[in-house]
């Protein structure tokens, strides 16, 4: 298979928070992009919905958060902490039921602690979401008091269908898409699809579609752009994209087979010439396969099949160089240990087909469960394994792929926690992480079904454990680093307080802490927050003085 290539045609992208990573990405293959920014993101005008949901948060008003976006995680939490202790928000928010729609509300929310029960599955349109809504709490929901935090624009379709699952519902907006505050690059991009400049399209969300037009209503061009767009090849990300496309009259070419970035700009890259041919020559042939027809969608999108050499088919070919780039990407895009792993979990689900993928990192002679596809709240973070025990352990210990096509628990090495329903699967594939000639953890992937591994998929699992140890422990390092430098810093301040104390109440060392431990438990602060607080207090009188 020839190496995915644009082979020079002009992409126009309309992505804002991403825009220099989708730039790069169509230049890496070999195409001439025009990224143009349609979208900003815009705080309400207020933010009193979002202080009354945390005011009933706090009151245990609610059963069930369901939160849609990673973006609206932080900027929730930035608002409350404006009039609420942020410690005591995210504590009210683990003792309730949380949904995410897909992986990025999900890793925000773990970078808090606080635990997902229920994650969509890909695309993670509201669809998906409430179908996993309704299979994880079945008939518990219709009792339950939900908040969804919105993002954008509502949803009314799926506002309308949760309404009606459940008893009561909020709605929480964070924050809302404008458009950019300078519209001519928007305006240039409109006239440069009418005038022929333009070859592909990639439209990465519904908002995106919405600005683009709205900017040709305001120019009068509308029916030109229309008309245009039918002779360039239109790409979605997803259904939900498609779905708007749909409504301007512009049935997209196809989408990719996961809705991802990276997806769709190497899926584009592979067949955009040949569309762009056939279309302009009035050609459509069967390259794709189609998808069912999705509900309200006049016409079916086409969707490339998982078996083509993609990043998602690459057991049937990828090219080593497209592999490369990918896993790269993913894991030298995310900072902290736990968005490196869910990355590679992501990537991982995506080129071998499984059922479930635990990564466990190698801490003081034990492997911790810290990252997995499907939501184990109760599990991440808190599973261990020593080495040398079970499947897991045994692979750790002996640097050797296993790989069980049924029966997995019936093997002498198996190890059964009573709590993982992932033990009664019959099938399992383990691997090890291996960075500096030593072993740094173990990917675990698991089938409900007998499986029996491919020695294509058994070597390519063996490889990712070799091109993902390195990043694996340098992110684990850096976490240790930085939690071993804040306990530093902490144990100064709460050092100066106790002098503060002693001085000022001629108190003991030991009477100083106590007294500051028992402020610490009665104000439900942490002891850092309580030293800043006696050293503000010491800072402000001396500047008086």
């Amino acid at each position: 298979m020839a190496h995915a290539s644009f082979k020079g045609l002009r992409i126009l992208s309309l992505e804002s928070r991403r825009a220099r990573e989708v730039e790069k990405l169509i230049r890496t293959y070999g195409g001439e992009a025009f990224v143009v920014p349609s979208m900003r993101e815009v705080g309400l005008e207020s933010n009193e919905e979002t202080l009354e949901f945390a005011r009933g948060l706090l009151r245990g008003d609610f059963d069930l958060v369901v939160f849609l976006t990673g973006v609206g995680v932080r900027a929730m939490l930035d608002i409350v902490e404006q009039q609420f202790d942020r410690e005591e928000f995210i504590g009210a928010l683990r003792k309730v039921k949380i949904a995410a729609r897909g992986a990025k509300p999900a890793t925000a929310l773990r970078e808090l602690k606080v635990p997902v029960h229920v994650i969509s599955e890909e695309p993670s349109t509201w669809r998906e979401l409430m179908r996993a809504i309704r299979e994880t709490l079945g008939e518990n929901l219709a009792g339950m008091r939900v908040a969804i935090q919105e993002y954008g624009a509502s949803n009314p379709e799926f506002l309308a269908e949760l309404s009606g699952c459940c008893d009561t519902l909020l709605k929480v907006p964070v924050y809302q898409w404008a458009l950019p505050e300078d519209l001519q690059p928007l305006r240039d991009a409109v006239s440069a699809v009418i005038n022929g400049m333009i070859d592909v399209i990639l439209f990465m969300t519904a908002v995106q579609v919405i600005h683009l037009f709205n900017v040709a209503e305001q120019m009068g061009v509308v029916d030109s752009l229309r008309a245009c767009l039918q002779s360039n090849v239109v790409l979605s990300i997803g259904p939900t994209t498609s779905e708007e496309l749909a409504h301007y009259g512009i049935q997209p070419d196809f989408e990719p087979s996961r809705p991802k970035m990276g997806f769709l700009v190497n899926e584009a890259a592979q067949y955009a010439s040949r569309l762009l041919a056939e279309k302009r020559n009035r050609k459509i042939e069967g390259v794709y396969t189609a998808v069912p027809e999705e509900e309200n969608t006049p016409q079916a999108v086409r969707r490339v099949a998982l078996s083509t050499p993609t990043m998602a088919g690459f057991r049937d070919g990828l090219q080593e160089i497209d592999f490369l780039h990918e896993i790269s990407s993913r894991i030298a895009a995310a900072d902290s240990l736990h968005l490196v792993l869910d990355r590679i979990v992501s990537f991982i689900s995506g080129v071998i087909p499984c059922d479930s993928c635990f990564i466990y990192v190698l801490e003081n002679d034990n492997l911790v469960m810290r990252a997995s596809k499907n939501p184990h709240a109760d599990l991440v973070d808190h599973v261990g394994i020593q080495i040398g025990q079970g499947v897991t352990g045994w692979v750790a210990k002996y640097r050797q792929p296993v790989a069980l096509a049924s029966g997995a628990s019936n093997d002498p090495r198996f190890k059964a926690f009573k709590n993982i329903p992932e033990d009664h699967f019959e099938a399992m594939l383990c691997s090890p992480i291996i960075c500096a000639n030593r072993v740094v953890g173990v990917i675990n992937l698991q089938h409900r079904l007998s499986y029996k591994h491919s020695t294509h998929e058994v070597r390519l699992l063996s490889t990712l454990g070799y091109l993902v140890g390195a990043e694996i422990e340098r992110a684990r390092l850096e976490t240790e680093n930085s939690q071993l430098a804040n306990r530093l810093e902490t144990r100064k301040a709460v050092d100066r307080a106790k002098s503060v104390l002693q001085r000022d109440l001629s108190l003991s060392e030991d009477d100083a802490y106590q007294m500051m431990h028992r402020e610490s438990r009665q104000r439900r602060k942490s002891m850092r927050e309580i030293a800043d607080a006696i050293l503000l207090s010491e800072e402000l009188r001396r500047n008086q003085n």
